[in-house]
Order: C-alpha cells, then structure tokens, then sequence
C-alpha cells in the first residue's frame, strides 16, 4: 500500500481529483453560473402607468391606462416583487413640447436583480392644448315610444348648456351634444327624467371629453295629436215673425281637434248650426260645436258668432219665448 501511495501514477491522480473538485467548487459560486439554473420569470397584467405632465392646461392622448410587465430574476425576488408590487411605471412628460412623441414607460423602485420588459415597452403619445366650449344640449326622442294619438309638444333641457374641456382637436370636431330621452311604450302623458349628454362628431362616433354637467334634465311635454280646423256657420230652421237675419259671422274661425292622427287629419271643417227660429234679436251668440265622429276633444267646445237681425218678434213668439224661459 505504500509503495501504491509513492507512485507517481497515484500522486498524478490525486492532483486531478483535486483540481476537478476545485472546479466545480468555483463553478457553484459564480454568480452567472447560479443564474442560468435557478432564474425564474413571471407575468404581471393590467399595470397602472402614472402619467406626469402640466394636466391644468393640457391634454395627452395615446397613453394605455394597463400595461403587462414580465420580470425575470431570481425566484425569491421574482415572487416577492409580483407579491408585493411597490414598484412604480411611469412617463414624465413634463419637459416635452406640443405634438407627437414616442416615449418609453419607466419603472421605479424595483430590484436590478431582475430584467423587466414591458408590453408595451414605447407608447406615440400626443400632447394638446386643452381647452373649454359651451355647447347646446340637443334632447332626442324615438316617436315610437309614444302611444297611439300622442305627440311630444316640447322638450325642455335643463341647464341648456353644458361646459365641454378636452383637447383642442377633439373638442374642434364636436358635431353634436345630444341628450337621450328613453323610456318603456305608450308613454301618454308629461314626464321629466334625468339622462347622460353624448358628445359626438359628425361620423356620430363618441368623443373623449370631460363634460361639465355630465347629466342633464330633460322636461317632456306629450299631448294627444291635435291641429286647429275651420269652424263654418251651418243655417237651420226658419226666422220667426216679422224677424230677417241680415248677417251671422263667427268671430271664432278655428278650433283644436284632438285624437288619432289619421282621423284628425281627416277632418277638413267643422259644421256649427246656427237655428234661426232661436233668434230674435242682434248680438253675440254662443253655439255648440259638436265633436266630429272619432275625435276625443273640441277646444273651445263653444264659439262665438255675431247676429245681425231687422224686424221685430210677433207678440205670439215672444209669449212662446218667455214660456220657453220660465
């Protein structure tokens, strides 16, 4: 055995045991070594990006609310950042000038342990003058809610005008402010309700402002369909005594007929009978106007007419009168 121990064949192998050991003893302790086989990556979705820029007087457009970011680094990192999340992507733009810039997001207060890629890592972002218009609120409204033989008469909004803040552009391509009045069928009567404004352009697509209000009270004023028609003096029966009627005018030419809008619009006159055996005298006479057949109302329901006679009442139609008073 000692002879084997003082072979150089012996010694030449235990260098080499030796030096393989030292190998891999400093192997295990380099740093990139240890990385390549214990490094580990995570997804982290939807981060918030904190925006820093002059929000008082402009308006930056382009930039995503949620960015993904994958970290990779060594595992108790690596879990402890996703855990924990106390780090911090942002852009600051508060040194750029108007107009369009590609900017990277940054990120703060993380370990430079790890490798972080961002998803998008680059936004193009615009900045804008902001400014501030007053625009009328237009309130709209699909007939088809109404019931049959209703009509809206008005609508009033309140305010009538709202403060619309936005970048120039945008607020430079407004093409309407309206105001939405909905509501389940047969609507029949007067009501208000408060709705949300849409600021749109002309393509009707909506528009990225801030509104100020942003809801806004819509009065609605819903009444049977009507239109005024003409009222004609009709004559009937026969003057009595030594009476002749000189002239009968109708100091009223119009009434408002309400109901269904085919059957009002069907109606081109309205006959008022004026009975001539009833009168006796000159003056201003009231006379009835009979609502026609399918209409619901007849405003006024009475109408004034004008009477101009000559002659006199024979003593038998005055006894007949004052009979028919008492």
């Amino acid at each position: 055995m000692d002879k084997f121990m003082d072979s150089p064949w012996f010694l030449r192998l235990t260098a080499l045991f030796l030096a393989i050991m030292l190998f891999l003893s400093v192997k295990s302790e380099d740093p990139s070594n240890r990385n390549s086989t214990s490094d580990v990556f995570e997804l982290i979705q939807d981060v918030p990006v904190e925006v820093y820029y002059d929000t008082e007087n402009l308006v930056v457009t382009g930039v995503p609310d949620m960015v993904n970011m994958t970290i990779e680094g060594p595992t108790n990192i690596v879990q402890t950042t996703k855990l924990l999340k106390d780090f911090t992507l942002k852009l600051d733009l508060q040194n750029l000038t108007l107009g369009e810039h590609n900017v990277r997001i940054q990120a703060e207060n993380i370990s430079d342990k790890l490798d972080v890629r961002l998803e998008p890592g680059t936004v193009s972002i615009n900045i804008e003058e902001k400014v501030t218009q007053t625009f009328r609120v237009d309130p709209e409204m699909n007939t088809r809610l109404l019931a049959e033989g209703y009509e809206v008469k008005s609508m009033d909004v309140q305010p009538a005008v709202i403060n619309v803040t936005g970048a120039k552009s945008v607020v430079d391509a407004i093409s309407f402010v309206k105001v939405s009045v909905t509501g389940e069928g047969s609507l029949n009567k007067p009501f208000e309700q408060k709705s949300r404004v849409r600021v749109l352009d002309r393509d009707l697509n909506k528009l990225s402002v801030t509104l100020n209000p942003e809801e806004v009270t819509v009065k609605v004023d819903i009444q049977e369909y009507s239109r005024e028609a003409r009222v004609k003096l009709k004559e009937k029966g026969q003057s009595t005594g030594n009476i002749e009627i000189e002239s009968a005018v109708l100091e009223d030419k119009f009434v408002r007929i309400s109901g269904p809008k085919s059957t009002v619009d069907a109606v081109k006159e309205i006959p008022v009978e004026l009975d001539l055996s009833k009168i006796s005298k000159s003056g201003k006479i009231e006379l009835d106007v009979k609502k026609p057949e399918g209409i619901t109302k007849v405003t006024p329901a009475k109408v004034k007419a004008q009477v101009k006679v000559s002659g006199e009442i024979s003593d038998e139609s005055k006894k007949a009168d004052a009979e028919t008073e008492s």
